[in-house]
């Protein structure tokens, strides 16, 4: 059985952990509303977006002469997987679940005699994603949520992947991250962005289309490889900006949620420590108090 002593300092540590895990908590809190707001607000862009670059494309009639981000290389055995997660820890399985996807992925690939790249947006990925690809991962970024999502920096970023494509570095780019669903849930996300997916004809049934709908029809000026040209390296940069709102959102909600249950297990946790401590230190009383009685006997 552990001493007072011992127990009084356990109790004072427990006490002090349970202080930082609540004011961490209340910090995460205060920061996800407003990354939430901006997730949410981006979304309707960067979807619309996406969808219009889609019909687009699914309405050229050849894709001779496409853009490279169009197009493609050709290609498809060296893939850039860029996994997006946090610069810190204690926000629960965040970035763990993007760095098991991350695995799976170039596992995947590997399996498949394809090559993969790793870009980590984000400290925690690059610590664990380096014990199994130390060879794999070519750049780390790190700080792009700090103080909130820039979209500025965001764009460099994009530019610095476009440049990779054109440089033939690598053939298909994907982004792994999280999509905020809700504080406590967040939604592992795999998109292609480079090359842009153009979507399949007659991918959609007529009966998921409304009964009034019309095939979007396109005039184009100036032609269509310049506007493409233009089009596409802004959807990178709008996709990649949306992943990282997303994650941001989503950092911020795991954190408040994996704070919020260590100051619960550590007020449980103080709970069981003051029982222990009370009844501990109620038998040192008693045993004393035998003691007493036992020596005024024997006189």
């Amino acid at each position: 059985m552990a001493n007072l002593k011992d127990l009084r300092i356990r109790i004072t540590s427990v006490k002090s952990t349970r202080k930082i895990t609540s004011a961490m908590k209340m910090v995460a809190a205060s920061k996800l509303k407003r990354a939430q707001s901006a997730a949410e607000e981006g979304r309707p862009y960067a979807e619309r977006m996406e969808r219009m670059l889609g019909e687009l494309t699914a309405s050229l009639a050849t894709m001779d002469g496409a853009p490279k981000l169009l197009s493609g290389s050709g290609s498809d055995e060296t893939h850039l997987i860029v996994a997006i997660t946090a610069d810190r820890g204690l926000c629960g399985g965040f970035n763990g679940s993007i760095i098991r996807e991350a695995r799976r992925k170039v596992r995947d690939l590997q399996g498949e005699g394809k090559k993969a790249q790793l870009l980590c947006l984000g400290r925690k990925g690059r610590d664990g994603l380096n014990r199994d690809f130390p060879n794999d991962i070519i750049e780390t970024i790190e700080g792009l949520t700090k103080t909130g999502v820039d979209y500025a920096v965001v764009r460099d970023v994009a530019n610095g992947l476009v440049e990779r494509f054109v440089g033939e570095e690598f053939d298909v780019c994907t982004i792994i991250y999280n999509r905020f669903v809700s504080a406590i849930t967040q939604e592992v996300t795999v998109q292609q962005v480079i090359p842009f997916p153009v979507p399949e004809t007659g991918a959609e049934s007529a009966a998921d289309k409304p009964q009034n709908s019309q095939q979007a029809m396109y005039l184009m000026e100036p032609s269509e490889e310049e506007i493409l040209d233009e089009l596409l390296p802004r959807n990178l940069s709008v996709q990649l900006f949306r992943a990282l709102l997303e994650s941001n959102a989503s950092e911020h909600g795991a954190r408040m949620s994996a704070m919020d249950n260590a100051t619960r297990n550590a007020g449980d946790m103080l709970d069981g420590l003051t029982m222990t401590y009370n009844r501990t230190r109620q038998a040192v009383i008693t045993s004393e108090l035998i003691e007493i009685i036992s020596g005024a006997e024997a006189l």
